[in-house]
């Protein structure tokens, strides 16, 4: 599988095994990502072809994670000393539908009222004028 960072100045090929990913919540994947969790597909690391190499930046003791220094993307998470497995963030797959969430990390910062968010209204991008119009005053289509 592919995928890359906003801008498109970091592109990777992923050797993928299977469809799982997974939610970490704790403070350090909140922080870099400004989610409420982060959202990641561990693969072997041997298994990442970068066409681009990302820059890292050592965000605990222990962890790294590489990024686009250009758009700011997060694009995933390894540990320094390396079990040979590291993790890309689902969305910055090409096509993150693919894959689907089989466990959760990090608990001790769950949020719990942000996983079931099913009975919440949905807005669409290209239905909500604040959004469209902009788009559209760019001489552009929302994109999906």
């Amino acid at each position: 599988m592919t995928g890359g960072c906003q801008c498109g100045r970091i592109r990777y090929s992923a050797q993928i095994e299977n469809d799982e990913a997974y939610l970490c919540h704790c403070r350090m994947c909140q922080k870099a990502t400004g989610g409420f969790a982060a959202a990641f597909v561990q693969l072997a690391t041997a298994g990442v072809v970068w066409d681009h190499e990302p820059e890292w930046y050592a965000s605990s003791p222990v962890a790294r994670r590489p990024f686009c220094s250009h758009c700011g993307t997060p694009l995933g998470f390894d540990f320094i000393e390396s079990s040979g497995n590291m993790d890309l963030t689902l969305g910055s797959f090409d096509e993150p539908g693919y894959f689907r969430p089989v466990a959760h990390a990090g608990c001790e910062s769950l949020h719990e009222s942000w996983l079931d968010t099913k009975d919440l209204p949905r807005h669409y991008s290209a239905t909500t004028e604040s959004v469209a119009s902009r788009w559209k005053a760019a001489g552009l289509e929302v994109p999906e």
